[in-house]
């Protein structure tokens, strides 16, 4: 009898760790099925076509296995390197810009100012609007040599700085995609940075106050620390946005001036619509997947050892 009552409660255990391992299953079943469906079948879908000559529109003659050709030459077109260069300094750029503008903007909504709620919706209203009515709106703010843009500058300077081509000027055209760039999305992390600080708990603050800590003490020695995965989510996730440039220099620059804004979703969307080298613009894609890939996990290792 003691033999039998210690080894029973043994199967029920065992049927809860069964039911507890499917249930776990069920649940993360369909985010698998969603990744598999959206992200992973057509990466490896475009990887194969990129192994081949697989044109936009089906011709007459067989697509054919072509290997690593088309990595090659993608990899010896100096447009290509123009255009990775280009979104890698847009990026710099755009990372401190719009990630700053959205930490300061959150820092401020999160105070209690009177209508704070309509004063975020607002704030947050160009996240929402779409990229094509921003660069209209832009694109007139742009106007050279007399769009607003250009009378703000040249009376706070009191018409001692001429009228600037925004996106007709090379050394202007890729800082114009920036500004815009940042004032249209700032809003989407702008309202992460203002869930962050709504986590923080109040009681640290208070425990603060009452050691005597001054509001740069509590600023620096509560929410920073407390925003420490919330900066690392904005910094990868504004990155990858980052390196997809494409509709601001589709609309107002098609690249250009002299391939200044040319990027690489640019590039790889003339190469499979407007030449219709499918296998050449899946090869691109796939290269950018990899690059974005490597900067985010690089990002990510560099910001632990930083310990942000």
């Amino acid at each position: 009898m003691t033999l039998q009552q210690t080894t029973m409660p043994r199967p029920r255990a065992g049927r809860r760790d069964r039911q507890r391992f499917w249930q776990e299953v069920a649940m993360i079943a369909p985010a698998v099925l969603l990744l598999a469906t959206f992200l992973i079948t057509p990466f490896l879908l475009s990887f194969w076509t990129a192994m081949t000559n697989q044109p936009l529109v089906p011709r007459p003659t067989p697509v054919r296995f072509v290997g690593l050709l088309n990595f090659q030459r993608v990899f010896s077109d100096p447009l290509f390197w123009t255009s990775l260069w280009n979104v890698t300094r847009f990026t710099i750029w755009v990372l401190p810009v719009q990630c700053g503008l959205a930490f300061l903007t959150a820092l401020l909504l999160h105070q209690k100012l009177p209508m704070r709620n309509l004063l975020r919706g607002m704030f947050f209203l160009p996240a929402i609007t779409s990229m094509v009515v921003v660069c209209v709106i832009w694109g007139t703010l742009f106007q050279y040599p007399s769009g607003p843009l250009n009378q703000i500058v040249g009376f706070l300077s009191g018409g001692t700085i001429q009228p600037i081509d925004w996106l007709g000027d090379p050394d202007w055209a890729m800082f114009s995609i920036v500004l815009l760039s940042a004032w249209q999305a700032y809003g989407f992390q702008m309202i992460i940075y203002l869930a962050g600080l709504q986590g923080i708990p109040e009681e640290l603050y208070d425990a603060a106050r009452i050691d005597g800590a001054s509001a740069l003490r509590r600023f620096w020695h509560v929410t920073m620390p407390g925003l420490r995965p919330t900066h690392v989510f904005v910094l990868v996730i504004t990155t990858i946005q980052a390196f997809k440039l494409y509709t601001q220099v589709a609309i107002l620059t098609q690249g250009g001036p002299r391939e200044s804004t040319e990027t690489v979703v640019h590039y790889m969307v003339r190469a499979g619509f407007e030449e219709q080298k499918l296998g050449y613009a899946s090869a691109v894609s796939v290269i950018l997947f990899v690059i974005v890939l490597l900067i985010a996990l690089l990002q990510r290792k560099l910001l632990r050892r930083f310990d942000v």
